[in-house]
């Protein structure tokens, strides 16, 4: 992958410590971005990307933030705008699951789901266009999900937070557009990560079978499509939803 496409810009990918995020932020990273993420509580995983990245010749620092404080996401952006002088690739990947039956969630699982998964989005993104409004110039990839195209019965806050993505990026895409700034969502399907490893056996094996390509997916399947919707190739590209679910039928 050539590092000349991406010739000094700054990532912030939030939730990089492990999963898609950390998948994403490693191919940035050889296509030689400058790379921030952000970690909840994996210090020691956080960490030890950024060793990694340093030892193949890279820049990366570590943040740790918790996106349920809605003080987080700005305070992210700006210290990664003073440890690099700037912001070009922003990627909202943190989020989290409180599943179970509406007649049982309880308020406080939606309110914090709601606020991780897409409220924090929504202040990293406002953020993020300072510097890319001065720069003229952005890309702002949301990790949106299947289940917030279809639903997924237990999870209606993971499903609501989702489809607010899928919303959001339609809507700042409009309005960011004429400042050289693209706005795209990605919404992987069934993926081997922490999220779904609590999900029954019997459920991914339906996905499975269902799927045109019968497998389950990983991060490994996603993360070339963030870092392609963030590229100057797509420059033309922006208020779209990629789904990344190996062709499960909706």
């Amino acid at each position: 992958m050539s590092a000349e496409r991406f010739a000094d810009q700054v990532a912030l990918v939030t939730g990089g410590s492990r999963g898609i995020g950390r998948a994403a932020a490693a191919l940035f990273a050889v296509a030689g971005v400058k790379v921030a993420i952000s970690y909840r509580s994996r210090k020691a995983e956080a960490d030890r990307f950024v060793e990694e990245v340093s030892h193949g010749g890279g820049q990366a620092m570590a943040l740790q933030a918790d996106f349920a404080d809605s003080s987080a996401p700005a305070m992210a952006v700006e210290a990664v705008v003073k440890e690099f002088g700037r912001l070009d690739i922003l990627v909202n990947n943190a989020g989290l699951t409180r599943d179970t039956l509406v007649m049982r969630m309880s308020e406080s699982d939606w309110d914090v789901v709601l606020q991780t998964n897409l409220k924090a989005a929504f202040l990293a993104s406002k953020a993020a266009l300072r510097p890319m409004l001065r720069q003229r110039y952005g890309r702002i990839v949301n990790v949106s999900s299947l289940a917030g195209v279809v639903g997924n019965a237990g999870q209606a806050n993971y499903s609501a937070s989702k489809a607010g993505l899928i919303g959001l990026t339609k809507a700042l895409a409009k309005e960011v557009g004429s400042r050289n700034i693209t706005v795209n969502a990605v919404a992987p399907g069934f993926i081997e990560t922490e999220l779904t490893s609590g999900l029954p056996a019997e459920l991914l094996e339906r996905a499975r079978q269902a799927a045109a390509i019968p497998r389950i997916g990983t991060p490994a399947d996603v993360a070339p499509a963030i870092v392609f919707l963030a590229s100057p190739e797509a420059s033309y590209i922006t208020g779209q939803v990629l789904g990344i679910d190996g062709g499960l039928p909706i």
